[in-house]
């Protein structure tokens, strides 16, 4: 019997207890860093099925990694399992993990002595905390040949344009006065954040495609009689590549220190979130991935053109080992993630299929990885050529 028919047969004979996980996570919803019943689930399972395991890895109390096997190759399935606070599951993590873990317990079922290493990874607070950069800066992927992961959403695409993000807090400190009495003597800081928002409304106008910023007003004022001496903004910024990215901040830092001199004050720029890294698809293992998936009469296209679906952390990772990260629809594309009809989506007949297909794709490919030297050959050689 083939290895892949072999696959097929055992996620066939793991779906219930696989779709049992899924459903608990989704029910249970818990946001970034304090997943602990949804890290505790997935360890369980991994250690029950004899992987080692680590917990609280990288300093982050619901992170883990779970090992079987030894040496190279090594295979990492990367689990997101945090909720969005107030959706759930409304970004379909509860499938991410059960997908992850599926096939993770699968490929290494029935490798049968093929060498090499299957790895879980367990990756706390995509949504904003960034669980896998800090993973990754802590060498949790060092070593590692592959990263294999998908995400349910509202098209099938074999891989995904995933932006460069991070987010700054913007400060401007001037001189309290009262408005009337002694207009002169104040310095209004609050003037200066709106000055800002004027300057990068005029910036967006002519970025490239897939950058923009986005402010909000964090700290305005204490009252309409004094003149605000410390006014406060949150900017998020987006870009193509993390070179992009870059650039960006460094726009945005001298547009405040221009408005700053403008004005009268003084500005302070700090940045308020991890770094997201763009998203650098292994076209070799993203291709072999679909050809996978097209058995279970899933067929993934490439994305459509400007279109873009946020940031991942995921990106961080990508740029050190190859990577996939495609999209398969768990609901049709008039809908969007990180809504409350997604969130009933990750939870429905259609994900419990598109959850059994991915697990056999990503196990299936997984095992090409392990079995074939050629094949990482190459997927190494698409990351060198990506650059930065």
């Amino acid at each position: 019997m083939s290895l892949y028919r072999r696959i097929k047969e055992e996620v066939a004979r793991r779906a219930d207890a696989l779709w049992a996980v899924a459903s608990q996570l989704h029910a249970d919803p818990e946001t970034a860093f304090a997943e602990h019943r949804a890290a505790a689930l997935l360890t369980g399972e991994l250690e029950g099925a004899g992987f080692a395991v680590r917990r609280e890895v990288a300093g982050l109390p619901t992170a883990f990694t779970a090992r079987s096997g030894e040496g190279r190759p090594v295979v990492a399935f990367p689990l997101e399992y945090d909720a969005l606070p107030g959706l759930g599951h409304a970004c379909g993590h509860n499938l991410i993990a059960a997908a992850g873990l599926g096939a993770a317990l699968v490929v290494d079922a029935v490798r049968d002595g093929v060498p090499g290493t299957v790895l879980a990874v367990g990756t706390p607070a995509e949504e904003g905390g960034g669980g896998k950069a800090l993973e990754a800066d802590a060498g949790l992927f060092d070593g590692v040949d592959a990263a294999l992961m998908f995400h349910p959403g509202v098209y099938d695409w074999a891989r995904a344009p995933l932006t460069a993000q991070e987010q700054y807090q913007v400060a401007f400190h001037g001189r309290a006065a009262h408005p009337t009495g002694d207009p002169t003597e104040g310095i209004d800081a609050l003037a200066a954040l709106i000055e800002l928002f004027n300057v990068v409304s005029a910036l967006g106008r002519r970025l490239p495609e897939g950058s923009h910023v986005q402010g909000i007003v964090t700290r305005g004022g204490t009252a309409t009689n004094i003149v605000p001496e410390y006014a406060e903004g949150r900017f998020g910024l987006r870009a193509l590549t993390t070179a992009a990215l870059d650039e960006l901040a460094a726009q945005l830092r001298t547009a405040a220190e221009g408005v700053a001199l403008a004005t009268g004050t003084t500005v302070t720029l700090d940045r308020a979130s991890v770094r997201y890294e763009h998203f650098r698809d292994s076209a070799v293992l993203s291709e072999r991935f679909a050809g996978h998936l097209d058995r279970a009469g899933i067929s993934l296209t490439p994305p459509a053109p400007g279109v873009y679906l946020g940031s991942s952390d995921i990106g961080n990772v990508s740029g050190r080992v190859p990577a996939i990260h495609p999209f398969v629809a768990i609901m049709g594309a008039e809908g969007s993630d990180h809504t409350p009809e997604f969130a009933r989506a990750a939870a429905s007949d259609r994900a419990r299929d598109v959850l059994l297909a991915v697990v056999e794709a990503l196990a299936c490919t997984a095992a090409d990885v392990l079995r074939d030297p050629p094949l990482r050959d190459r997927a190494w050689d698409d990351l060198r050529r990506a650059g930065s």
